[in-house]
């Protein structure tokens, strides 16, 4: 069965612990994602801002994306975008969902895609924590090896810290690693988490 196709707002490419476990899943095929060059714009743009990359290593960033996720790009037409009734700022989101096609958005801004506004282009909006929770329930362990990877790649970090840093933006996708790790290997994730990913 092909993977469902899912647009992957700003905001969730801004947050670096929720968008690396987000695309590691795509790159395990759970999911297909898209964005628009207007999502990828606004998303360096505040990386930029906020300090977090300069103009190179923002750029460095998009050109990544692009070669991980080559299909990933849709191309989205004014009128698309005019058409859309959610909110103002976040109708280009919306319009790139149409135009993928794609049945999901994911976004920490909800509520700027109420249903009401997204019912005839049968189109949802999805916080992080709802569509990890989906992507574990489709492939548990699948999950928690991407986040072994992910604590393994990254510099001193361990299993136990990651699920620390991930349990702010998305809380109930973590308890429920966390109960299938310790339910699997009751002592596996205090006795290693002190270990599970050394750093690079």
């Amino acid at each position: 069965m092909a993977a469902f196709p899912v647009v992957l707002d700003a905001c969730v490419l801004f947050n670096a612990p929720v968008r690396d476990t987000l695309l590691r899943a795509a790159e395990h095929g759970l999911y297909r994602v898209h964005w628009s060059q207007h999502i990828l714009d606004e998303t360096t743009i505040n990386l930029i801002k906020s300090g977090r990359m300069n103009q190179e290593q923002a750029e460095h960033f998009v050109s990544e994306l692009s070669k991980a996720f080559p299909e990933a790009m849709v191309v989205v037409p004014n009128e698309q975008v005019e058409a859309m009734r959610n909110d103002p700022k976040d109708r280009h989101v919306a319009a790139c969902a149409v135009c993928a096609p794609a049945q999901v958005i994911t976004t920490f801004n909800v509520e700027d895609c109420k249903p009401e506004t997204l019912s005839e282009w049968n189109i949802e909006a999805q916080h992080p924590d709802t569509q990890l929770r989906h992507l574990f329930a489709l492939s548990p362990d699948t999950l928690v090896t991407i986040l072994i990877e992910q604590a393994e790649d990254l510099r001193d970090m361990s299993l136990d810290k990651l699920l620390h840093i991930l349990n702010r933006h998305v809380p109930k996708f973590v308890e429920r690693v966390e109960k299938l790790v310790r339910r699997d290997a009751p002592n596996k994730l205090s006795a290693e988490s002190g270990e599970f990913g050394l750093g690079m």
